[in-house]
Parts: C-alpha cells; structure tokens; sequence
C-alpha cells in the first residue's frame, strides 16, 4: 500500500507531465503544477528542489516504470523476434496513449540544458541495454547476423523508434503509431537478417 507521501509524490509528477506539455516547460509555472496536482504551492518544493529537478524526476520516474513494464512483458515471449516485436509495439502504444508524456520526453526534455549536459541518464542505459538483450539473445538464435556489433544496433533501433516518436508529437500526433509496427519490425529484422 503507497502512503500518502508517495501518492502526492506521484500526483505532482502527473500534474507536472500535464502543464509541461500544455505550456512547454520554460511558461510553466510551479503554481499551475500545484493547482493541477490538488497541492499547495509550497508543498512542490517539499518534494521536488525546483522545476528542473521536477522535469528530470518526470523521466527517472517514468523510464524506470516503462523499463519494468517492458521487461515483465518481454520475459513472457519466448524468442528474440517476438521480444522485439513486444517492446517496439509497447514503445509506440506506450506513447501513443500517453500523448502528453511523449511531448515532455520529446521536445521539453530536450530544451532542457541541465538535462542534456548534467543528468547521467542511468535510465536510458538500462533502456539501451534492455534492448541489448534483445540482440544480443537474437544473435545466439542465429535470428541477427553474428557480425553486427550489439552497442551499435540497440542504439540504431531505440533511435528508430525514438525519431518516430518525435516525428509524431510534432507532426500533431495525427495518426496511429502503433501502424508503425510491422514496417518498423520489417525494417528491423530484415536489416539485421541474416542472408
């Protein structure tokens, strides 16, 4: 059972994805996040030092829960082409049903210079290596060719999806990214193929 710190903790991050991605990170004030989040003004800096460190909270918070989530569903496919297909299809849907959240790892995440130059992204390496994994059981299944190098490609596909993403929050996010799976698991597996 969560306490009440820890739902209050949650309730100002969700407040916080909500009014950076209405008003992009710079307009934001603390106060709309408070109002949003059912908080009092002070009590943002109770948990949180400043909106910077409440921006990057937002994505060691929710990477971390996308990580587990991602594992819990990989660890029930079998091969390595089904785990892929898993977590491209969770990757897109994920966003796809969290529009705000994309536009805050997106667009403000990255206009964030303390973000970009100071936070050592530990969880984007877990991400990366998740990915590793991936290839990494798909070149001892003879499903990838043995000559790619594993550090190269997760970084290949985690830029895939992540471009697409991008190219979805600013295109308006008008069309259905999960109708990106099979081209970009097609596109995958048969760049990666073996001949």
């Amino acid at each position: 059972m969560r306490s009440k710190a820890a739902d209050k903790h949650q309730a100002i991050l969700d407040a916080a994805v909500k009014v950076f991605a209405r008003k992009g990170f710079f307009q934001s004030r603390v106060s709309e996040i408070a109002r949003e989040a059912g908080v009092a003004d002070g009590t943002i800096y109770l948990y949180f030092k400043n909106k910077d460190d409440l921006l990057i909270s937002i994505f060691a918070v929710k990477m971390q829960e996308i990580i587990c989530r991602f594992r819990d569903a990989i660890a029930l496919e079998n091969d390595a082409a089904s785990r892929l297909r898993c977590l491209v299809r969770m990757h897109l849907a994920g966003f796809q049903s969290y529009p705000e959240l994309a536009a805050v790892f997106q667009v403000e995440l990255r206009q964030s210079s303390r973000f970009m130059r100071e936070y050592n992204k530990e969880e984007l390496r877990q991400y990366l290596d998740l990915i590793g994994e991936i290839l990494e059981q798909g070149r001892k299944e003879g499903v990838f060719r043995q000559d790619i190098s594993v550090g190269l490609a997760k970084r290949f596909v985690f830029g895939t999806l992540d471009e697409l993403v991008s190219t979805w929050v600013l295109a308006g996010m008008q069309y259905d990214l999960g109708s990106m799976v099979d081209p970009v698991l097609n596109l995958l597996l048969h760049g990666m193929g073996r001949n």
